[in-house]
């Protein structure tokens, strides 16, 4: 009996030249240490927003993260032609309902008056951008109680939502394919959180990698017209880094089943899969973008469809790979994780390794050990996602 797909791990390999795709708090090169030598690193968060962000655009399935779910609301009401005044207070109703709130001030010359449609709640919501469309039509339906209620003020004339609470948590409740691939976290709503079906690593340079400062200037264009003067209206300097980075992310192929299941019963998993992996494959972080254009392919995708566990080679990498005798970091980065992908099979053996092939723009020829090669990415994520079906109903028969 053919073991039963669990996890899809997707391992990349690309080479990004000078940007910055990831900045912290002081707008540096994010770092890490590892294997002893300082690498560059782009967080999770950041290639998983990118990868969202694209998801979304391939699919259409938009979310909406946000602690002004009221204010959203509240222009929704507004377009359809209810009272400003009376939009507000649903929508600060609505914001309400979701549990601790706090109102923003409004200051109209020194009087600092709280309004209504500045109710903001303490958590982030994340719902399918839907959900505002569905939470005014709640709101439609109690409009009398809305009518007949007070207003929520910093002072707290209403302390609570006048709604049927149960009505707007059904509503934060609901979710579509992004919430249910990136899973979601609201505690103040019963049964709104989503264990997320995709894990993914926080990307890191292969080699040793430094920052390098660029220092830059702008020109006042009618100083320089007007006057016989020399010289800059503005100097700075921004942190930049290149390297070529190992990328890796799993997909928990029961979660992702389970959570799809639990959605409407009509979403088709291998659907998701497919466009998740386009996404996750081709999404780069728009940080500076208009300064770096770092819109790179990937050097290497490989694919891994496996029975027992996830595997990560990011440990391929420990010890720092060296350029090649004619320079470059990549063609080095895809021998170590061939390498390190052999040494992994050898290991735990290849009875729970159900598939794995790979692509590239350049490569032809790879070991044995990363698979069979596939003439581009969508026959790549054919035949990942064609062997996640067939192993399914293959166990389940």
């Amino acid at each position: 009996m053919t073991a039963r797909a669990r996890f899809l791990d997707i391992h990349i390999i690309q080479s990004v030249p000078f940007a910055n795709l990831n900045r912290d708090d002081t707008n540096s090169v994010k770092t890490v240490l590892y294997g002893a030598k300082l690498r560059t690193r782009v967080s999770s968060q950041s290639w998983k927003r990118a990868t969202r962000v694209e998801f979304e655009r391939i699919t259409g399935n938009s979310t909406l993260r946000t602690r002004r779910i009221g204010e959203a609301v509240t222009r929704e009401l507004a377009d359809r032609g209810w009272p400003r005044e009376l939009a507000e207070r649903a929508g600060a109703h609505i914001a309400a309902s979701v549990g601790k709130f706090e109102v923003e001030e409004k200051t109209e010359g020194k009087t600092r008056t709280a309004v209504p449609n500045h109710v903001i709640t303490n958590a982030m919501v994340y719902v399918p951008r839907a959900a505002v469309r569905e939470l005014a039509d709640y709101a439609e339906e109690h409009r009398q109680t809305l009518e007949a209620a007070k207003d929520i003020t910093k002072k707290g004339e209403a302390k609570a939502s006048a709604l049927p609470k149960a009505g707007v948590d059904a509503i934060l409740r609901s979710r579509n394919d992004v919430i249910n691939l990136f899973g979601r976290m609201l505690a103040e709503v019963d049964r709104a959180g989503v264990d997320g079906a995709v894990q993914v690593a926080h990307a890191m340079t292969t080699h040793e990698a430094d920052a390098d400062l660029d220092y830059f200037t702008a020109v006042d264009d009618l100083t320089s017209t007007w006057q016989d003067t020399t010289g800059s209206a503005h100097m700075g300097h921004a942190e930049f880094s290149a390297g070529t980075f190992y990328r890796y992310a799993t997909i928990d192929l029961e979660e992702l089943t389970h959570n799809l299941a639990g959605t409407d019963g009509t979403a088709d998993v291998h659907e998701v899969l497919t466009n998740f992996l386009t996404a996750f494959t081709l999404a780069v972080p728009q940080a500076k973008k208009n300064s770096t254009a770092p819109h790179t392919l990937p050097h290497l995708v490989h694919f891994a469809v496996r029975g027992d566990r996830p595997v990560s080679f990011a440990a391929a990498f420990e010890e720092p790979v060296r350029p090649g005798a004619h320079g470059g970091h990549g063609t080095p980065a895809v021998d170590a994780l061939a390498q390190y992908a052999a040494a992994a099979g050898s290991f735990l053996g290849t009875s729970h390794l159900l598939h794995q092939s790979w692509t590239s723009p350049e490569l032809k020829d790879l070991p044995d050990a990363l698979g069979r090669r596939a003439d581009g990415l969508d026959a790549l994520i054919t035949k990942a996602v064609g062997h996640v079906r067939t192993a399914g109903q293959d166990s389940a028969a």
